[in-house]
């Protein structure tokens, strides 16, 4: 959607493209929680994980646990942030496009009336 938003030369399509982008744009909204959600799962993991600061002080099997927790952690925040980045570069593209297409039509009306 962002590619099409931005495409030069889509003037006919662009409105529609807009609709599309803005109707998507509302259910896509309850990412944030869900965003939220797993930042306090990450957190509470780092609160609540158990310290194997090396390899001698636990067994194999819970430094293993230990080690693939950390791993989902980092996945799950940068899932996080290029969800939560996708969906604000959606929704500014979109405001821009919007204003822009209100300012030509301004233009228009302004030259017509000249």
């Amino acid at each position: 959607m962002l590619l099409l938003l931005t495409l030069p030369g889509l003037g006919r399509l662009r409105p529609g493209l807009v609709a599309v982008t803005r109707n998507a744009l509302k259910p896509m909204i309850s990412v944030v929680p869900f965003c939220l959600f797993l930042l306090l799962d990450i957190y509470w993991k780092y609160e609540t994980r158990p310290t194997c600061d090396n390899e001698h002080e636990c067994t194999p099997t819970e430094y293993l646990r230990h080690q693939k927790s950390i791993m989902k952690s980092q996945r799950n925040g940068i899932l996080i942030a290029c969800a939560l980045l996708l969906n604000w570069l959606l929704l500014a593209v979109t405001r821009l496009v919007v204003h822009i297409d209100q300012l030509s039509e301004r233009i228009e009306k302004l030259k017509r009336q000249d």
